[in-house]
């Protein structure tokens, strides 16, 4: 017996049906990420433009401690981030930075935690369920090998051609949720970046900042106004002394 000939019977002999079993266990593995990582995003959302508001109304008035108070409860990576740099401010701006940028590494990872798994069952999936498809179609020529050229399509040569269709379906069935749970989580990480470096420009900016003239009581201090997650950084002028 040749390899192709023992090739087809171990496929014959193994079926599609474990295919089936191990996308089906996929699919359950898939769900509970998506699950977890919502659940992760939807606690540790958080008022940013508030937050922002604020921070830059302590800041303005010094107070550093009041600054990082704000954060304290913070449960979001960006009140994490802020609360690094304001701890780290108090031995200057580059301190400050450097912890803002430690931060956001480790805040990175805790973000795209187990999303990789999505990214790869996502781009998988579709071959394993080929796979399966391919096990089906084997078998229903084999089946029509078995009743001759001249029989007719038996039922369990419609069994097979099924079992293969029924692997391809499950297989996208796991794969297209996955390709979008994944996209959506990597867009709301770009978008929990992009506010944690807003909040960082504001931090930054104060520190780096000289102090207001002491002469000049009635100078309105700069004020900023974000909204944060939908559109850029908007800063409103210094105010007409």
């Amino acid at each position: 017996m040749n390899i192709v000939e023992r090739s087809k019977d171990m496929l014959l002999e193994v079926g599609a049906a474990p295919i089936l079993y191990l996308m089906i266990a996929l699919s359950v593995v898939s769900l509970a990420i998506i699950l977890e990582r919502a659940w992760f995003f939807l606690v540790s959302a958080e008022d940013l433009t508030r937050l922002a508001q604020a921070l830059d109304e302590k800041l303005a008035a010094g107070d550093l401690a009041g600054a990082r108070a704000l954060t304290d409860g913070s449960r979001s990576i960006e009140g994490a981030i802020i609360r690094a740099g304001l701890v780290g401010g108090e031995r200057g701006a580059d301190s400050a930075s450097e912890a803002m940028a430690s931060a956001t590494a480790i805040g990175r990872l805790q973000l795209e935690r187990r999303l990789s798994f999505l990214g790869t069952l996502g781009n998988n999936a579709p071959f394993v369920g080929l796979l399966g498809t391919v096990i089906g179609i084997v078998q229903a020529f084999n089946e029509l090998e078995r009743a001759g050229l001249g029989g007719s399509a038996s039922s369990d040569i419609m069994g097979a051609i099924a079992e293969a269709l029924v692997a391809t379906a499950i297989g996208l069935a796991v794969a297209i949720p996955a390709v979008a749970a994944f996209n959506y989580f990597q867009r709301r990480i770009k978008t929990t970046l992009g506010n944690a470096e807003a909040l960082e420009h504001i931090v930054l900016s104060h520190l780096k900042g000289a102090p207001l003239p002491a002469s000049r009581p009635s100078e309105t201090p700069r004020s900023v106004r974000l909204t944060l997650g939908r559109s850029p950084l908007e800063t409103s002028p210094v105010a007409e002394r």
